[in-house]
């Protein structure tokens, strides 16, 4: 500390509430903040202590990091998860809002000769914490503007919430921190192994319309219409035929079920009824039995990018886990220039297998 009192520094702060600890009796008060400081603790224990100032506020913390500015953003999700993860009828309920900012602050020591913050970083995480709701993680302008370039993954996580006024009629615009899985990620893998992507979800504040999305004109939306008339003609006459079928319908008696003439006449593309008729056939016909994929536990600390064979899969955390096809599979954590973590896994139907690093 005497290496860095009186020094300006520009780095993240999370400052954490706990709403209406005031209220409460002073035994709910002791139970809550002792409840508070083991999860705290338990969020902080990746981050070196060398990289992080602690105060205790009263009714909750505030924690300067001096380090990566993303990794407030990640403390305050585990301290989010840990709550959540308590026990529902464990009373007093514990519940806490928190705010991140970006920003200069200074290192003082305080009456007592300890550590101590001062400055607009601080403060306006205080701020922005207000505007926030039980339960619910807020960040600043200056913050968003940081983190997002980091990384893809990170814009993902943040949403934008708008405008707020302070009593000191100050505006702040601020990004709410998104659930512990990106709304643009699914465990899930694509067909080509990659990430599911929904291009429907936020990002910062924006959205883009499934139907008349960016580069699609309306000519996009008919055909898009017109597929799915066809696919619900086709699914109608896939019934048609299985209800025939249990009737005790003869194979190839008569003209084609009607929903195949109909799916004709729908369908210019369709060169004949014998087109319609595979369609319906391929509709009713059972889906191939797939072989069951097997589940990838993540503990990653602090964070680290993910990759599976070459693709990524997004950062844990927020991920926690993955759905993987059977056989070997080579999976990579990244963080930073820090020395990449490599493993191959032999992946078995149905299983369970744990990833666990720490970079230090």
């Amino acid at each position: 500390m005497d290496s860095t009192s009186n020094r300006t520094f520009v780095c993240s702060v999370l400052f954490i509430d706990i709403v209406e600890y005031t209220k409460k009796s002073v035994t709910e008060q002791l139970k809550l903040k002792q409840r508070f400081n083991a999860l705290l603790i338990r969020a902080l224990q990746q981050v070196a202590t060398g990289d992080r100032i602690v105060l205790d506020t009263g009714d909750g913390a505030a924690i300067c990091f001096l380090g990566s500015p993303e990794v407030a953003m990640f403390v305050a999700m585990d301290l989010r998860d840990g709550i959540a993860g308590e026990n529902p009828d464990q009373t007093p309920r514990l519940e806490v809002r928190m705010g991140a900012n970006l920003g200069p602050i200074r290192l003082i020591k305080d009456i007592n000769g300890q550590p101590n913050i001062i400055g607009d970083g601080i403060n306006v995480a205080q701020r922005v914490m207000s505007f926030a709701d039980a339960g619910t993680v807020l960040v600043s302008r200056s913050f968003f503007e940081v983190v997002s370039r980091l990384s893809d993954d990170y814009a993902q996580i943040l949403r934008y919430e708008g405008s707020r006024t302070d009593k000191h009629v100050r505006e702040h615009e601020v990004y709410a921190v998104g659930p512990s899985i990106p709304h643009r990620f699914t465990d899930a893998p694509a067909s080509d192994g990659g990430p599911v992507r929904d291009d429907r979800a936020p990002v910062g504040g924006e959205s883009v319309s499934p139907a008349t999305g960016a580069g699609n004109g309306p000519g996009f939306s008919r055909k898009l219409l017109a597929g799915v008339s066809l696919l619900a003609l086709v699914i109608i006459g896939a019934a048609v035929m299985l209800r025939m079928g249990r009737s005790g319908g003869s194979e190839g008696s008569g003209s084609p079920p009607q929903a195949v003439a109909a799916a004709k006449s729908a369908d210019p593309a369709a060169k004949s009824a014998k087109d319609a008729a595979e369609l319906v056939k391929d509709a009713a016909r059972p889906p191939k039995d797939s072989p069951a994929k097997a589940t990838v536990l993540l503990l990653i600390a602090p964070w680290g990018e993910v990759y599976v064979d070459g693709q990524k899969r997004g950062i844990s955390p927020p991920l926690k886990s993955l759905s993987l096809t059977p056989g070997m599979h080579t999976v990579e954590i990244r963080n930073s220039s820090l020395p990449i973590h490599r493993e191959k896994i032999d992946v078995k139907p149905g299983t369970q297998i744990r990833i666990t690093h720490t970079f230090r």
